[in-house]
């Protein structure tokens, strides 16, 4: 299923688009190319992709509104792609719902590992695969097949890492986890000591979920040590 997914390539450099392309369409995925964000927008109402790349400063509707535009409706991953990435602005892009980014130039090992490891974590958590397809927590449901987690009453949108962090520490109510643990699960990559990248997530989860409810807590931190489900 993995080899048969659809992907956006957002770029506007026709030398780098056309490379993007020509690796993934080898790697067996189905590609789609857009030069503008005013032409990904046209794709994305189109059909259903399983994975962006985005490149930032592309013309039309530009890299960060786009990202903005696709996370309303959309849980897909989305890898941005960019020359210049500091802390702020990576701290920005997390915030805003992309999953991971690439920084030209780029090695193409890399992104085709990045692009696979996005891609079988979506499509893991879009079939329900694992054993029990429901889980809940107070007045959290999350389905695990649909993707869906209400909270509340309340249908709250989540990205394809904020599932998977809330999916993990739903599964095992009574584990602290570190953010090692949950970089290493969730991201599939080592942890290197990137605090950002995992605070920001757990962040963006808590939000979301006190707006659903803004009288439960339900992601308690253990200072020196991680997080756990509330009990």
């Amino acid at each position: 299923m993995i080899k048969k997914a659809n992907i956006l390539i957002v770029e506007d450099d026709n030398e780098i688009n056309n490379m993007l392309a020509l690796l993934l369409s080898k790697n067996g995925y189905n590609v789609r190319q857009a030069y503008s964000g005013t032409e990904a927008k046209l794709y994305l109402d189109q059909m259903e992709f399983h994975l962006v790349l985005l490149d930032l400063m592309i013309p039309g509707v530009n890299g960060e509104q786009l990202l903005l535009d696709i996370r309303a409706t959309n849980q897909m991953p989305i890898i941005v792609i960019t020359a210049k990435l500091d802390k702020q602005l990576k701290l920005d892009l997390l915030r805003a719902g992309a999953d991971d980014y690439i920084i030209k130039p780029f090695d193409l090992d890399e992104v085709s590992a990045r692009v696979y490891s996005n891609i079988r974590r979506y499509l893991e958590f879009s079939n329900g695969n694992n054993s029990s397809e429901r889980l809940t927590y107070k007045d959290i449901v999350m389905y695990k097949n649909t993707k869906e987690v209400w909270v509340n009453s309340k249908l709250v949108t989540l990205t394809a890492r904020e599932f998977a962090i809330l999916e993990l520490i739903l599964s095992h109510p009574k584990k602290v986890f570190t953010k090692a643990n949950l970089f290493e699960s969730v991201w599939g990559d080592e942890y290197l000591g990137d605090d950002n990248t995992v605070n920001v997530h757990i962040s963006n989860l808590r939000h979301k979920l006190t707006k659903a409810n803004p009288n439960e807590e339900y992601i308690e931190t253990i200072w020196g040590m991680g997080y756990r489900i509330k009990g």
